[in-house]
Formats: structure tokens, C-alpha cells, sequence
């Protein structure tokens, strides 16, 4: 893996994640993207895939959210499309930064493209697993930085929760049956 390289893009994304323009607080470097690099090596590792393609994918696949909250519906083409100048800059190779864009454009639950490529589906797969092992962190964003109710809250956390659970390839849909089952059981269960 281009050490380096990861190096210089963990500190743009941590960057772009304390900055005051970010809605979403140092929180999505802190407790969705940064342990979404180990979960992906570990699916990548599991699945047989490129574990740098997959690494870098995670490291830009909500900058462009991060950096504007105008693009967080678009977040994953306008992300595409910062990754392909950002790894341009650092003359990564075009076959690489054509993986690492499509894991961007195909990594939303609302937004379900077909993955073609295994690292489509490490990165797609870490995305919403993440959720489910950082749980609280949904919670914060719900009442937090979205202002909802008690009610409202359970109930945004528990569709997100659902929306990424269905995102999830067969396999580590499988693997993650029980967590998933015993996060909403528990939201079901509190009144």
C-alpha cells in the first residue's frame, strides 16, 4: 500500500472533518471513517479484495459531504469527482483511481447502484456495518445535529439501520445477522 499516500490522505480528510464548515462534527472522522479502514481491510482481506483500493475509497468516500453539506445528496458523484483530482495530484494510476471512484459512486444504502467489483462491495459493505457497530454515533446525528425528537430519533436510526442493512452483500449480511437483529430488537423493544 502507497504508505504515503494514505498518510497525506488521512490528514486531508481529518482536516476537512475539524473544520467548522463540517455539519457533521469530527465525529464522522472519529467514529465512521476512521474505523471503517480496519473493517475494510478486514472485508478485503475476507473477500480477496485490494486492500489500497479499498483504503483510499473509505478515506474520500464523504469528503465531499464533509466539505459541503450542499453536496451530501450528491455526496457520492461529486465524491467521484474530487477523488479523481485528488488522486490525479498525486499521480496515482488512472486504472487505480477508476477502482477507487466507483467504490464512491456505489457506496450509498438510499442510493443502491449495482456493484460490479469486490471493492464496490468492501467499501459499500464497511459503510453500513460501521453503523451498526457505531450505533451511538447515529443517535448523536439524529438528536444532535438534526434536532429530532426522542421518537423521531429511534425512529431515523432504525430505518438507517435497516436501509444499510439491506445494502449489505449476502455475505456480510449473514456475518452481521445477529448484531443487526439485536440493535433493532432493542430499538423496538424502548417505547
Amino acid at each position: 500500500m502507497t504508505e504515503k499516500l494514505i498518510n497525506e490522505l488521512c490528514l486531508l480528510v481529518e482536516t476537512a472533518c475539524k473544520s467548522e464548515n463540517n455539519i457533521y462534527g469530527y465525529g464522522i472522522w472519529t467514529h465512521h471513517i476512521k474505523p471503517m479502514i480496519p473493517l475494510g481491510l478486514e472485508l478485503a482481506e475476507e473477500y480477496g479484495a485490494d486492500k489500497e483500493i479499498v483504503t483510499v475509497a473509505i478515506l474520500l468516500h464523504d469528503l465531499a459531504a464533509i466539505e459541503d453539506e450542499k453536496n451530501s445528496k450528491a455526496h457520492h458523484r461529486i465524491g467521484a469527482e474530487m477523488a479523481e483530482k485528488i488522486l490525479s495530484s498525486h499521480n496515482y494510476p488512472p486504472e487505480k483511481r477508476e477502482k477507487v471512484k466507483a467504490c464512491i459512486l456505489n457506496h450509498r444504502s438510499s442510493v443502491n447502484n449495482e456493484k460490479t467489483s469486490i471493492e464496490e462491495i468492501c467499501v459499500a459493505d464497511a459503510d453500513a456495518i460501521i453503523h451498526l457497530k457505531e450505533c451511538p454515533s447515529l443517535f448523536y446525528s439524529a438528536y444532535r445535529e438534526m434536532g429530532m425528537t426522542i421518537g423521531e430519533g429511534k425512529k431515523w436510526v432504525r430505518e438507517k439501520l435497516l436501509r444499510d442493512y439491506r445494502k449489505l452483500s449476502e455475505r456480510s449480511r449473514e456475518k452481521y445477522r445477529t448484531e443487526f437483529e439485536v440493535l433493532t430488537g432493542l430499538l423496538n423493544s424502548v417505547q
